[in-house]
């Protein structure tokens, strides 16, 4: 076994050490969500954790880690006698991201249990993690099924699998501990309230921390084991004030005064619910014992609040995570005013940050220098709106020839779903129809492979015209692997959305490019709640570009989007090609993820022979590959020239008005682009 980074040779990162803490003195917190760059001592922090752990007694021989002092009469390798059991260091379990939903809760045999009339269950990954650290990395790219399942069972402390009528639960309670990089894609609000805490890392750039994260990583690299015995005392030092944090965490009394104010500070961030209060209540309980006291006083209140209420407060995707501190500052003094309270200052030393021990400098963390895209953009030109070219020609429209500033989004809108036509076999998700794991049976197969969904209907069908001739005596099905059928089942799949936007002179306008911006924020929008890949090409000057490659982060289109500017040439066939390209690119990644490509222009262009043609020839090789599309025309305007609508055809989608657009929804629009295809 390799030997783990010292949790007390950490450079930096205080907010990161202090939620795994709180946690490892009270596992009641309910987990820690660590959000950040690559590369800053995320995992690191995590693995490092377990060597501080108590050791927990198990009864011998027991799967589930039953504490011999109080056995869990439901467990599955019960009845145990109450007794003394053996000692072993507490697991920290490690749960991939391709995890199935057999591996994390469990996996029932049930042509045993059919046949024989057993529960023969094989124990899943929260069975090992009872009573230790279940670690998931990446947990914004697990499915949301398994993230359901995996919050479930950390808020009822036990798991339960249910297999066709035959059940089997067993206590299931661990420190639960999440990283992700927010590039890559956010939580959905309702799972990210299911972690207790949430702390943001970066990596420094205080040149003397870097080179001491330097220095202690190479150390570690060349002797691990010589490293570690260096920061051996530290180590044993943060492991006995952990144990005597738990053992003071019962005489820790939370008065009505911080009470109030913990009620008072949620109820001035409206957040939803009431979890935040009880977290928080919890956190700052913990807080205390970690400190040495023995009652919670302001300080813990608000350090307690900055770990827990930051993802709380999202409305929705874009909105920036964090919290005010100086509204936090005022909430609680306004809620001590009203009771009169003579708590010290919440502003007070230490900002209710405890000392946390740990090895020299303290300070440390195994993070590396990760670096964090700017996405800056050149917001010269004059801020006048461009006026709209003529569709064809080389020389740039009047007025439109130069960049114009970015231009807010509008309001963004509901939309209805816009969905890609047929049955397709990509990523879970909540857009197109698919066939998944989960969701309505339609049908049984054999299986292939493991049987993972059982048809039980199939199953007994196909075994009983065969009971005579297998000597069937008794009450039991004779049940052989062939009779097995596996059940077939649709539900949602996730898509790939790409919008191609035209940002040329010809959209400058900004009222209708607000509009426009408005519109697809709206989309992206949708698209996170429908677990979506997004990407977005834009058009304009000589030449297309992809301002964002697909990907799960909605926030990182959105906010290229904000930054994006206008003005110039429209070289909508560049777009297309480019949009093209990307989706070739796209399904050698990811060949059962089906793409839906949304067109933002109104279908006029410029530059080269005949341009509006080119554009026309660049439609039709999408439709050719039979790429879903719909385009949002946002000419203006007495005089229409039809040219978005014309677009649409060439692509075999469907075409909208901006007028309709802002009025409805696109995809309130965009009805059946099955049949558009077709007509086409």
């Amino acid at each position: 076994m390799s030997t783990p980074y010292p949790f007390t040779a950490l450079v930096g990162q205080d907010d990161l050490r202090l939620g795994l803490l709180l946690n490892a003195v009270s596992p009641a917190v309910g987990g820690v969500l660590v959000r950040g760059e690559k590369g800053t001592a995320k995992s690191t922090a995590v693995r490092a954790l377990a060597a501080l752990m108590p050791e927990v007694a198990v009864v011998a021989g027991c799967r589930f880690s039953c504490d011999p002092g109080a056995p869990d009469p439901a467990c599955p390798d019960g009845p145990h006698e109450a007794g003394t059991g053996v000692s072993r260091a507490a697991r920290t379990v490690e749960l991939p991201v391709g995890a199935s939903e057999d591996r994390l809760v469990g996996a029932l045999d049930i042509e045993r249990a059919l046949s024989e009339g057993v529960k023969a269950f094989e124990p899943g990954l929260l069975a090992d993690a009872h009573r230790g650290i279940l670690y998931v990395d990446e947990v914004n790219l697990l499915h949301d099924h398994l993230v359901d399942l995996l919050l479930d069972a950390a808020a009822m402390g036990a798991s339960y699998v249910e297999r066709e009528g035959v059940s089997v639960r067993h206590a299931a309670r661990f420190l639960l501990v999440g990283t992700m990089n927010p590039e890559e894609g956010e939580l959905r609000p309702q799972l990210l309230d299911r972690f207790g805490l949430t702390v943001e890392v970066a990596a420094s750039r205080e040149t003397d921390l870097r080179v001491e994260v330097v220095r202690r990583r190479l150390a570690y690299d060349d002797d691990p084991a010589g490293f570690a015995a260096r920061w051996a005392d530290e180590e044993a030092a943060l492991r006995e004030r952990i144990v005597s944090a738990r053992a003071l965490l019962p005489r820790v009394v939370l008065g009505d005064g911080v009470l109030r104010q913990i009620a008072a500070t949620c109820a001035a961030f409206e957040v939803d619910g009431m979890r935040a209060d009880i977290v928080m209540a919890r956190t700052a309980t913990a807080l205390a014992a970690w400190a040495g006291r023995e009652e919670v006083v302001s300080d813990d209140v608000r350090q307690a609040a900055l770990l827990a209420l930051a993802h709380r407060r999202r409305r929705n995707p874009f909105d920036a995570p964090g919290l005010d501190e100086d509204r936090l500052d005022e909430a609680l003094q306004d809620a001590a005013d009203e009771q009169g309270d003579d708590d010290p200052d919440p502003d007070g030393p230490g900002g209710g940050v405890p000392p946390q021990g740990g090895g020299p400098e303290s300070d440390g963390g195994g993070s590396d220098a990760g670096g964090s895209d700017d996405g800056g953009t050149d917001d010269g030109g004059a801020d006048a709106p461009g006026r709209e070219d003529t569709g064809s020609g080389d020389a740039p429209a009047p007025g439109g020839g130069g960049e114009q500033q970015p231009v807010r989004a509008g309001e963004p809108f509901r939309t209805k779903v816009l969905s890609v036509p047929g049955l397709g076999e990509g990523a879970a998700g909540r857009r197109s129809r698919a066939r998944t794991e989960h969701g309505r049976t339609t049908g049984s197969r054999r299986p292939e492979g493991a049987l993972t969904k059982l048809h039980l209907a199939a199953t007994v069908q196909a075994a009983a015209p065969h009971q005579r001739a297998r000597g069937r005596s008794g009450r039991g099905l004779v049940v052989r692997r062939d009779d097995l059928r596996q059940a077939t089942r649709e539900g949602r799949e996730g898509n790939l959305v790409l919008f191609v936007v035209d940002a040329s002179g010809s959209m400058a306008a900004r009222q209708r490019m607000s509009a426009v911006k408005g519109a697809v924020m709206s989309l992206l929008l949708d698209a996170y709640q429908r677990r979506d890949k997004v990407g977005l090409v834009t058009f304009r000057g000589k030449d297309a570009e992809v301002a964002l490659p697909p990907t799960s982060s909605v926030d990182a289109a959105a906010a290229r989007l904000e930054s994006l500017p206008t003005g110039g040439r429209t070289p909508l066939a560049a777009g297309l090609l480019k949009a093209h390209d990307v989706l070739r690119v796209e399904r050698l990644r990811d060949p059962s993820r089906r793409p839906l490509l949304v067109v933002v222009t109104d279908g006029r262009a410029t530059g080269g022979v005949d341009p509006v043609a080119l554009a026309g020839r660049a439609g039709r090789l999408h439709a050719s590959e039979g790429t879903a599309s719909v385009v949002v025309d946002c000419e203006s305007g007495f005089v229409r020239l039809g040219l978005a609508a014309q677009l649409a055809r060439d692509l075999g989608g469907s075409a909208v008005t901006l007028d309709e657009l802002r009025a409805d929804s696109i995809a309130g629009l965009v009805k059946d682009i099955t049949a558009a295809g077709r007509a086409a």
